[in-house]
């Protein structure tokens, strides 16, 4: 399910386009973390892409996914998997709301994507790339102009095993820790 054309419909709708912008207009700014703009990564991101930084409208995603059994039974053979994309410029009350949540595609099979991931995730990884690199003007209804819209991932959320499959790591045996790795404490029980 292609993406752009939903982020153009958003920045097409007033309301929608004053909340896309919420992160720089309206949230509070102090030193406590109430919002992803707050967070590190977020300022890390800030000072290594300056001409992303300055276009509030840009946008910073998160991408959950994992993997689920959609008959509720253990003993079917039978794996979905979604991929979702949250939008983080968005108020907080908003990020989680339904209608913001966008499934930029469900991956069904009689087994986990496992290594071929990347395959289904190619067409998504092509959009993002698109918003990263290529001139994609939108229009923008609250200035009645258009504008280069440009869009990042900022975050993963997922469970060990989605990491996994998503990163191609391995998470299990003697190095499953990505940050510890050789450190990884192994016990037996």
């Amino acid at each position: 399910m292609p993406i752009i054309p939903r982020f153009k419909r958003l920045f097409g709708s007033a309301s929608d386009a004053k909340n896309l912008r919420w992160h720089a207009d309206g949230r509070i700014k102090d030193s406590l973390l109430r919002h992803p703009i707050d967070c590190p990564q977020w300022k890390t991101i800030d000072r290594l892409y300056l001409e992303f930084a300055q276009d509030p409208r840009n946008l910073r995603l998160a991408l959950a996914s994992d993997g689920m059994n959609p008959f509720g039974n253990l003993t079917t053979n039978h794996s979905s998997w979604t991929v979702l994309l949250m939008i983080y410029n968005l108020p907080l009350w908003l990020c989680m709301k339904r209608k913001y949540i966008m499934l930029s595609m469900m991956i069904a099979g009689p087994k986990q994507p496992g290594n071929d991931i990347d395959v289904f995730l190619s067409p998504l990884i092509e959009d993002l790339r698109k918003l990263w690199v290529d001139e994609l003007n939108v229009y923008y209804v609250n200035v009645q102009d258009t504008f280069q819209l440009r869009a990042m991932i900022l975050c993963i959320v997922n469970d060990f095993a989605a990491y996994g499959n998503l990163s191609g790591y391995s998470v299990k045996g003697h190095h499953a820790c990505p940050i510890c790795e050789k450190k990884t404490l192994v016990t037996s029980n």
